[in-house]
C-alpha cells in the first residue's frame, strides 16, 4: 500500500500541496470566504494564521485546521489598530521560522449609504479597514517580502465589482475596493522586478455570505468606538430581489467555498506567473 502511494504521488505535481512549506497571513479567516480559505490553504501545505476581530471564531478556525492535520495559530485582533498589525507580523514571522510568504487582504465589511445620507464616519470607517489597514499591513511585512531567497512572495487584496462597476448606496466601499485594485498594481511594479512578488486583486460578485444575506437576520459588526453596524441587504432590493441573478451566466451566486478556491488558485504555483491583475469571480457577470 505504501508502495502504491508513493507511486500515485509521483504522478502529482505537487504531491506535498500547492502550498507546501509557506506561511500565510489571512485577514479576515474566522468565518465566511476567509475561513475556507484558511482551511484550503493549510490543505495545501501552508502553515496558516488566522486573523479575525472575533477571537473565539478565530481560535476555532485554528484549531479545526490543526484536529485535521494541519498547522496553524489564530492571532486575533483589530486591522485598526497599527499595535496589532505589528503583533501580527511578528507572530506570524515566529511561527514561520523567519519566513513569511503570503498575505491574503480580506477583512472587511460593508456599511452603505446613498452619496447625500452618508456619514463622514461611514466614510472613515471604510476606507480605514479597506485600504488603510492593507497598506499598513503590507508596509509592516515588507522585510519578509523585499527578500531574494528563491522561494514564492504573493499578496492577494480582496476586491469587489463594487469597485470595478460601482454600486448604488456603496459610495464609500465602492471607492475602497477600487482603491485596493490601485495599490495591487503599484505593490506588483515594486516588488516584481527585484524580488519576484506577485501581487493581484480577486474582484468578488454575489458570493453568499453574511454581507449579502438579508439584513433582517440580525448580522451585525461593531466598530471600535462601539457602535453597531447592520450587515446584510434588506429584503425585495438589490441582489436579494425577485430575478436578481438574471444577468449571472451562471443563474447563481456563487459559494464561500467557491470564492476561497479562487483565492487558493491565484495562490498557487499556477498562477506563477501572473501579476499586478484584477480577477474577477462572479460567475460570468460583468456590470
Amino acid at each position: 500500500m505504501a508502495q502504491r502511494a508513493a507511486q500515485i504521488a509521483g504522478h502529482l505535481n505537487y504531491p506535498n500541496g500547492l502550498l507546501a512549506g509557506q506561511v500565510a497571513i489571512i485577514t479576515g479567516s474566522g468565518q465566511g470566504i476567509g475561513a475556507e480559505a484558511a482551511r484550503l490553504f493549510a490543505n495545501e501545505g501552508a502553515k496558516v494564521v488566522v486573523s479575525d476581530i472575533d477571537a473565539e471564531r478565530a481560535k476555532q478556525v485554528a484549531e479545526n485546521i490543526n484536529k485535521s492535520g494541519g498547522k496553524a495559530i489564530a492571532v486575533p485582533g483589530d486591522m485598526l489598530d497599527a499595535e496589532y498589525l505589528k503583533t501580527l507580523v511578528k507572530k506570524t514571522a515566529e511561527f514561520g521560522n523567519g519566513k513569511i510568504h503570503i498575505i491574503v487582504n480580506n477583512a472587511g465589511y460593508t456599511w452603505d449609504g446613498v452619496i447625500h445620507k452618508m456619514t463622514d464616519k461611514q466614510w472613515e470607517n471604510i476606507i480605514a479597514l479597506h485600504n488603510t489597514a492593507p497598506f499598513k499591513l503590507v508596509r509592516e511585512a515588507a522585510p519578509y517580502f523585499r527578500v531574494t531567497d528563491g522561494e514564492p512572495r504573493c499578496i492577494i487584496n480582496i476586491s469587489s465589482t463594487s469597485g470595478v462597476h460601482g454600486n448604488a448606496g456603496q459610495a464609500n466601499y465602492g471607492l475602497a475596493k477600487s482603491g485596493i485594485n490601485g495599490l495591487t498594481k503599484v505593490i506588483a511594479k515594486e516588488w516584481g522586478p527585484k524580488f519576484g512578488v506577485r501581487a493581484n486583486s480577486i474582484a468578488f460578485g454575489h458570493i453568499l455570505t453574511r454581507l449579502t444575506a438579508a439584513k433582517e437576520e440580525g448580522a451585525f459588526v461593531t466598530t471600535p468606538d462601539g457602535e453597531k453596524v447592520a450587515l446584510g441587504i434588506p429584503k425585495g432590493t438589490g441582489s436579494l430581489k425577485d430575478n436578481a441573478y438574471a444577468d449571472i451566466p451562471l443563474g447563481r451566486p456563487g459559494t464561500a467555498t467557491e470564492a476561497a478556491n479562487s483565492i487558493l488558485a491565484v495562490a498557487s504555483p499556477l498562477f506563477g506567473y501572473i501579476t499586478g491583475q484584477v480577477i474577477m469571480v462572479t460567475g460570468g457577470r460583468n456590470m
